[in-house]
C-alpha cells in the first residue's frame, strides 16, 4: 500500500497511529507529498480529486480518501482486535468521539488557514474567532465526557488524541490543558503510547 502524507498532518498522523497499533505500519509505503488549498498539486489530485492528504492506494490500485475511510480500510485488513468496535453502544461512542475530533480538527484548521495563510489585508477576525469557539466547545465535551475515553483502544481514542496533538503543535499558546483536568489527564496517558511517540509531527 502507498499512503500519501504530510508529516504534520494530524490526519495522516490517525491513519499512521491505527497502523502501528495494528501491526501493519511496515505494509504502508509513505509518499510525502505537498499539499496546499490555494496550489493545485496535479499528482496528488489524480489519485484524489480533493487534493488533500492522506490518500492511500491499496495493493490492487483503488485509491481511497479521506481519513475516515482510510482508518476503516486498514482496520479490516489486520488480524487483531478491530478499533471500530462492529455494534452496540461502544460503536457509537468510538465513532462520535472520532468525529468530535475530526470536527475540532477542521475548525483548528480553518482558524488556522485564515489566521496563517491568508494575506493579513484579507482575514476575516469573526471567522477565525468563530472556529475558535468550535474548538474550544469540543474541548468543552470532551472533558465532560473523559471517562468514556477509558478502555480499549478504539478509533474514537486515536483521534482525539491526534486531535489534542495537534492543539499542542499549532495552539501551545491557547492551553488547551486549562480547565480540563479529566481531559488532560487522559491526554497525558494516551500520548505516551508508542504509536503516539512515533508519530509526533517535527517542529
Amino acid at each position: 500500500m502507498k499512503l500519501r502524507y504530510s508529516p504534520t498532518s494530524p490526519y495522516v498522523r490517525k491513519v499512521m497511529v491505527l497502523a502501528i497499533e495494528a501491526g501493519i505500519d511496515g505494509k504502508i509505503e509513505k509518499d510525502k507529498t505537498a499539499a496546499s488549498p490555494v496550489e493545485r498539486n496535479e499528482s496528488l489530485y489524480a489519485d484524489n480529486p480533493i487534493g488533500k492528504v492522506p490518500s492511500l492506494t491499496t495493493d490492487d490500485g483503488m485509491t481511497l480518501f479521506d481519513s475516515p475511510v482510510i482508518c476503516e480500510y486498514l482496520d479490516a485488513e489486520h488480524a487483531g482486535g478491530k478499533f471500530f468496535p462492529a455494534k452496540g453502544k461502544a460503536r457509537w461512542v468510538a465513532l462520535r468521539q472520532h468525529a468530535i475530533a475530526d470536527g475540532l480538527l477542521d475548525a483548528a484548521l480553518l482558524a488556522r488557514y485564515e489566521g496563517f495563510m491568508r494575506p493579513q489585508e484579507l482575514r476575516w477576525d469573526a471567522w477565525h474567532d468563530g472556529q475558535k469557539g468550535k474548538v474550544k466547545s469540543a474541548l468543552d465535551m470532551l472533558e465532560k465526557e473523559a471517562a468514556d475515553l477509558a478502555g480499549p483502544i478504539t478509533i474514537g481514542q486515536i483521534a482525539v488524541g491526534c486531535a489534542l496533538g495537534y492543539l499542542d503543535f499549532r495552539y501551545e499558546a491557547d492551553k488547551w490543558r486549562e480547565g480540563r483536568p479529566n481531559l488532560a489527564k487522559w491526554y497525558e496517558g494516551f500520548a505516551a503510547r508508542p504509536s503516539m511517540q512515533a508519530t509526533v509531527p517535527p517542529k
